[in-house]
């Protein structure tokens, strides 16, 4: 068993049966009150934020996490198919698992693959950022960089960010995976 000490932001604990990722923690002393860990988890199943507050020192089940770097190769259904990147073994993961960055997920893309203990897959974290093309968007006008204005564009993996009015179908854009923010424009 590990206690509060331990907390790290990314590691990992069992609550209730669920697994829960440390997003961010703060240790607290109030005056002449008790110690406290206060912690803000995210759900690895379902991406629900949670605040608990630990006394300092409590105990608590951290799970060991293997992460392990894998190759997107193709969507099957609703699962996707990636490939060790040393064995070149081939499994399927559930869109669940995939999260949200799963719409910004180009054929070829390596991804980080967390395993629990007991060898089943618990996330996918895809690269932070991602370079893609647009495939269908108003045209743009020359001159409309000024007003900071955005219009709804559709990528070649089907997401649909805002972009800046003067970027055009067939610009390549940056962006970041894990807000589905626009960043910049990228020359080829």
């Amino acid at each position: 068993m590990a206690t509060t000490n331990d907390f790290r932001v990314g590691g990992v604990l069992r609550m209730e049966g669920e697994l829960y990722q440390i997003e961010e923690y703060t240790h607290r002393t109030p005056g002449n009150l008790r110690a406290f860990v206060q912690a803000k988890m995210r759900n690895m199943k379902t991406g629900n934020l949670k605040e608990v507050r630990f006394r300092s020192g409590e105990e608590v089940e951290m799970v060991r996490m293997e992460k392990k770097p894998m190759q997107f190769l193709y969507r099957d259904g609703s699962d996707f198919v990636f490939m060790d990147n040393e064995s070149y073994e081939q499994i399927n993961v559930p869109e669940k698992a995939v999260g949200t960055g799963s719409k910004f997920l180009k054929e070829s893309d390596n991804c980080d693959i967390l395993f629990s203990e007991d060898g089943t897959i618990v996330a996918v974290e895809p690269p932070n950022f991602a370079i893609l093309a647009i495939a269908k968007t108003d045209p743009g006008l020359r001159g409309d960089t000024a007003t900071g204005a955005t219009k709804p564009a559709t990528l070649e993996t089907g997401a649909v960010i805002n972009v800046p009015l003067f970027l055009n179908e067939g610009d390549k854009v940056r962006v970041d995976t894990r807000t589905g923010e626009y960043l910049e424009r990228v020359k080829s």
